[in-house]
């Protein structure tokens, strides 16, 4: 129970209801709930979408599910994003990139990043040709996506959260993960096309990881956050195709 009430306070505003630290362990079990931490958002967002639609029209409706979005996860992967983009593109060699990654000063390459993120999740979510499975696959695969780079791709520092996370994350966090990841896919999309889907997603995924590794060499939890953003705006497009 405290590893998913962790992996909740963790990846969004959800009220602290253990009012203490997670050790470390506690913290890599909680991996294994990212995806359903992604489904309670992703029917937590339709609901806003819904709501907004009694008395706005769908632009505006969707411009306030993705203002929700960020307010509900507290812009923690889309900041990872921004830093990533700032430290991939704006440094030189593996070491100044990761001093730029950890500077909480924005720049343009991040900035630019995050303006194009918004753009693209208003955009496809005012043309969504199925809301609710867009939402919810985007919200569920991101969240899975995350646990599989966690365990499968070296770190890139000695110290931090996402250290101590990949330290104590097990294959067995990654299975239960990406059973809640396929059960939801299966049922959100329709059966076996929830299924390409959520192969795609770990596509995108160790696509973004290989390329990290190769001005990285290893992973940061910024990297982590780009990962989840990528995969959510991939989704997010695939449901504008009619």
């Amino acid at each position: 129970m405290s590893s998913l009430l962790a992996a909740f306070q963790f990846l969004t505003i959800f009220p602290t209801l253990i009012k203490r630290m997670f050790t470390s362990q506690e913290m890599g079990r909680a991996v294994a709930w990212f995806p359903l931490v992604g489904v309670a958002l992703g029917f937590l967002l339709y609901g806003v979408n819904t709501l907004a639609q009694l008395i706005f029209p769908a632009s505006v409706s969707a411009a306030l599910t993705v203002f929700a979005w960020i307010i509900f996860t507290r812009a923690f992967h889309l900041d990872g994003f921004m830093d990533t983009c700032d430290g991939l593109f704006g440094g030189f060699t593996p070491e100044r990139r990761l001093e730029i990654m950890k500077d909480s000063r924005m720049g343009a390459f991040g900035t630019i990043g995050g303006a194009l993120v918004l753009l693209t999740e208003y955009t496809a979510l005012h043309s969504s040709v199925n809301l609710l499975s867009a939402l919810l696959l985007a919200t569920t695969l991101g969240r899975w996506a995350s646990p599989l780079v966690i365990y499968f791709f070296p770190y890139a520092r000695e110290e931090g959260l996402g250290i101590e996370m990949k330290r104590n994350v097990r294959l067995q966090e990654v299975l239960v993960a990406t059973l809640i990841a396929g059960v939801t896919s299966w049922f959100a999309a329709g059966g076996w096309l929830g299924l390409v889907l959520m192969l795609s997603a770990a596509i995108i995924a160790f696509i973004v990881a290989w390329y990290a590794m190769r001005l990285l060499h290893g992973l940061t939890g910024d990297i982590y956050g780009t990962v989840t953003t990528t995969v959510e705006m991939f989704i997010l497009l695939i449901f504008t195709i009619s």
